[in-house]
């Protein structure tokens, strides 16, 4: 039901396209607060064995670090002052501010429940602040940021092509933008049609689909447990599909092919 629903949102018009993910990650922003959950996106496993150093507290969590760790390891971030569009609970811009060592790093999300969250979350982050704001009008001055990452965020947008703009805008010359996310395979076309700006030149690309994949296998079991525990009966099913569980609409359409999850990095021309 869920991915009919999703498919329902991305044929309407941008602006009601954007309510409606504006409301349902609201709706997911007020789901469990007291687990500890700060991260929403798929993960990813690396293909060539790299193992990432953690914190015993941040093991848990390691599938969903790992994407943020691949996303930020494309482009420069220590000594910088970062910004993630779409930062969600505030999982991924706390492991950059921590582990990556940026002077500063700013979470920016639609959500004023989700932002609300996420200083609760990690208030002892010292390097680290969240906002709320619009990733197609930032709330921003131009040339304000050395580099910006956006994880699994851009597929809400009312129009990406706006997007990839506002990030440029924000972006200093030599800036670099770091992006993944999943995109169905009729709709990759109009995704590089977006990044292709003259303000960009691309010095990264790769298809990262199988690393996804066996992220989404290893966590399945953890997944279900959560949604069980703490998401009442009635939404579980909408969750799972979300979630990309085995099975679900979003994993099975990895597997076949007709959706991929795609990996790009930018510079910024300089001026």
């Amino acid at each position: 039901m869920l991915a009919k629903i999703f498919i329902l949102i991305v044929r309407l018009s941008p602006g009601f396209q954007k309510a409606m993910w504006k409301w349902w990650y609201q709706r997911l922003a007020r789901r469990g607060h007291n687990t500890g959950w700060s991260f929403m996106n798929y993960g990813y496993t690396p293909s060539n064995g790299t193992h990432l150093e953690l914190k015993k507290e941040d093991e848990s969590n390691r599938l969903f670090i790992q994407l943020y760790d691949y996303t930020a390891s494309q482009i420069p971030i220590r000594g910088k002052h970062i910004l993630e569009i779409g930062s969600g609970r505030g999982g991924g811009a706390s492991f950059v501010a921590q582990y990556h060592n940026p002077s500063h790093m700013t979470g920016l999300d639609y959500s004023a429940t989700a932002v609300k969250l996420s200083i609760n979350l990690h208030k002892e982050v010292t390097n680290l602040q969240f906002v709320k704001g619009d990733a197609e009008s930032l709330p921003f001055d131009d040339k304000s940021f050395d580099a910006v990452i956006n994880v699994e965020s851009s597929h809400c947008y009312g129009d990406m092509a706006v997007f990839v703009k506002e990030a440029a805008r924000v972006l200093k010359p030599s800036g670099y933008l770091s992006w993944v996310d999943l995109r169905g395979e009729d709709m990759v076309s109009d995704t590089e049609s977006a990044f292709n700006i003259p303000e960009l030149n691309c010095i990264y690309e790769e298809t990262i689909t199988p690393q996804v994949l066996q992220a989404l296998d290893e966590i399945h079991e953890r997944k279900i447990e959560m949604i069980d525990l703490h998401v009442p009966k009635f939404l579980q099913s909408a969750f799972r599909d979300f979630s990309g569980v085995r099975n679900s609409k979003i994993y099975n359409a990895f597997k076949d092919g007709s959706a991929v999850y795609l990996a790009k990095a930018y510079q910024k021309i300089s001026t």
